[in-house]
Parts: structure tokens; sequence; C-alpha cells
């Protein structure tokens, strides 16, 4: 069994424009609701891949039942832990040729109690769990190294912990040495204060956190593919070039096949970058199922090409 937490989940709402120019009136072509957060988005792929899995949030006020309810005709277990505040609601742009404009809410500020319930709720699930998810920013009234702290206190024999964070959290979690982390090229950037413009660059880096304890690290490169360095090697792997519909939640399904895969080795980074090019070619933060997965176009490399450049990364 697998468990998400999801500390500042959301309502994503996703407006498809024919074109986007500031200032102007626009006419959407499409518009989709989604049950949101990285958490969820994981929760949503893996249960769609036919894992058992349970997903643990805050929810407050109309706009967390709302999200639970989305929840519901799904395969994921949700398990909410009630707030006073209400959870926020996201909107996203997307225009024809894939550019996606995000407008993130801060979301609602969690009292020490409704955290410590969180984390405690969360402990508790991953008894009967092999691995518990953490992922995505921390609302206001949680301390930054909340990941870390679920690091400590959840970890126990037979489970797996992987972090999927930002910032000084994703900091906070590395310190504390989960057996995976997620980072994107532009996270991983930032975590070692330095410029990775290369595929090489980000074998040193992702060296780098491998050797302060970190089982295996998984790098998500937006069209460069993910990297992953773990017990079994070092591997890279990517697919030819595709027709980006969306890239919200790309990163999460990406982790979510990962995982589904095994948690470890070259299978499981193959089904990694084949399910974030299938989330890609979706609308916005829609959830791959098996029938988009398209194992046989993803190209694996047991050595990395150490000299290929890289442009950026916003999965």
């Amino acid at each position: 069994m697998f468990v998400t937490v999801t500390p500042n989940p959301s309502l994503d709402r996703t407006i498809e424009l024919p074109h986007l120019v500031r200032g102007a009136v626009h006419r959407a072509s499409s518009v989709r609701v989604d049950p949101g957060g990285k958490g969820v988005n994981v929760a949503r792929a893996l249960a769609a891949a036919g894992r058992r899995v349970v997903a643990l949030l805050p929810a407050g006020m109309t706009p967390g039942e709302r999200l639970a309810g989305l929840l519901e005709p799904t395969d994921v277990t949700t398990v909410t832990v009630p707030i006073t505040e209400a959870t926020r609601v996201n909107l996203t742009l997307v225009e024809p040729n894939g550019v996606t404009t995000k407008i993130n809410e801060q979301g609602p500020r969690l009292s020490a109690a409704e955290a410590a319930a969180l984390t405690d709720r969360a402990c508790a699930l991953g008894t009967g769990a092999s691995w518990l998810v953490s992922c995505g920013s921390l609302p206001a009234g949680v301390d930054d190294d909340y990941h870390a702290e679920l690091v400590r206190r959840c970890r126990r024999p037979g489970l797996r912990i992987a972090i999927d964070t930002s910032g000084t959290p994703l900091h906070h979690a590395v310190a504390a040495a989960p057996d995976l982390v997620k980072p994107n090229h532009a996270e991983l950037t930032e975590l070692v204060g330095r410029p990775l413009g290369s595929l090489g660059d980000v074998l040193l880096a992702a060296r780098e956190l491998r050797a302060r304890g970190i089982g295996a690290v998984l790098v998500s490169l937006g069209a460069g593919g993910a990297l992953l360095i773990d017990r079994s090697g070092e591997y890279h792997a990517r697919t030819p070039a595709i027709t980006v519909r969306s890239t919200v939640g790309a990163g999460d399904s990406t982790l979510a096949g990962f995982l589904a895969a095994g948690g470890e080795g070259p299978d499981a980074l193959r089904h990694a970058v084949a399910y974030g090019a299938a989330a890609c070619r979706l609308p916005g933060s829609a959830t791959p199922g098996p029938a988009d997965i398209r194992l046989d176009d993803v190209e694996l490399a047991p050595t990395p090409d150490v000299t290929l450049a890289l442009s950026g990364d916003a999965a």
C-alpha cells in the first residue's frame, strides 16, 4: 500500500485558451476542475495504475469538501484532517502550444493542533504501508521542516519514505535522508546553489545528495527526460519530442510511475518517464492511465551522456 501526504492540497481549475493576451478579455475553449496538490496527483496516478493508495490531506470549508468529493469516484482512499480555513483553489491557463501559466493561492493557515493531527495520522497510516510519499508546498502555520519531521517520526523497518518538495522544505528533507527525493531541474539547481547546464552537472549534484545518505535521487528534466541514481546504478531516460498539452502534474506522474514500477532501478525509471510524458499529452492535471503509457517510446541509457545540454524544467 502507498500513502501520500499533501499538506497543501487544492482544487485545480484549468482553462484552455486560443491565445493569452495581458489585459484582454478571453473566451475559454474548455474548463475543467480536478483534485490537486502534488501528493493528490501522485495518489490518483498510482490508483489509475492499479495500486492500492491512501491520500491524506487537510480539508477545509466548501473547497475542501469539493476536493474530497472529486476523489470519491476514483480508486483513491481519501483520509481528511478537518481544518478551519478553506482549502485553496489554483488556476491554470493553457495555450494551444502547451505554454502553461499557473496562479497558485497560498492556501489556508493550519493551527498547531491541525498540523500535529496531520503528522500523527500520516505516521499511523504509514504503519500499514510500503511507501509514505510526502509532497508539495507547506501552508502557513506549518514549519519548514514538516517533510523532514515526517521522515524522522514515521521511519520504521519495511517503510520507505519519498519526498517531493522545493525550497527550504527540500533543504530540511535532504538533511533527514529519506529513501527517495524527486527534485526537478530547477529545484536541484537551487538546492546545490550552482547552475546545472548539462546532464553531467545534474549527475554530480545527484551524487552529492546520495553521499548525504539519501537512498535514491530521481531528477525530472522536462523535455530532457529524467535521471536516476540509486543502489542499482546511474541511468538517464527520455522520450522523443512530444506535443505538450499541459505540464501540470507531469512531475507528479513521473514520481507515480517510478513508484508503481517498484521504486528502484532502470525499469522504474522507464515507467517514470513514460508516465511524465503521458501527463504532458493530457489536459489540465488529468491523470494518465494504462492506455496512455508508451513504454516503447522511452530511450534508456545505463551510462548518462554527461555532455547533454539542458535548458530547464517545469515538471
